[in-house]
């Protein structure tokens, strides 16, 4: 027997809107980011860093992509600029090596997302 016609279709994850709840995980995952950045500026440059100007900028421009692509997780492009951004922040580790630091824990947490992302959308 086959099941009724009128029948709801099944959700994997059990979630009422799964995109959208995979959406929220990405934009949080990115403002976090976003103010992680920020707010390491400060104690990168007492700890001993030599923070100079262009790292600076660096970090403030990472931040600001950041929150802007927090803002754009309906794109199905931002995921994938999201993903660059991890790139960006490894490479800003050739400035100081904490920003190589914060890439990695942020690349492995990116990448988590991704895994989630993909159990629940499939």
């Amino acid at each position: 027997m086959s099941a009724p016609q009128d029948s709801p279709p099944q959700r994997r994850s059990g979630l009422r809107d799964p995109q959208r709840a995979v959406r929220g995980l990405g934009a949080g995952t990115l403002a976090l980011e976003a103010l992680v950045l920020l707010l390491a500026i400060q104690p990168i440059r007492v700890a001993g860093g030599d923070l100079g100007g262009a790292a600076i900028g660096a970090v403030v421009a990472l931040a600001v992509a950041a929150a802007v692509l927090a803002g754009l997780m309906r794109r199905s492009w931002a995921w994938h600029a999201g993903t660059a951004l991890q790139g960006l922040l490894l490479l800003s580790g050739l400035l100081h090596w904490s920003l190589f630091a914060l890439g990695v824990i942020f690349a492995l947490v990116w990448a988590y997302v991704w895994h989630v992302r993909r159990v629940i959308l499939g």
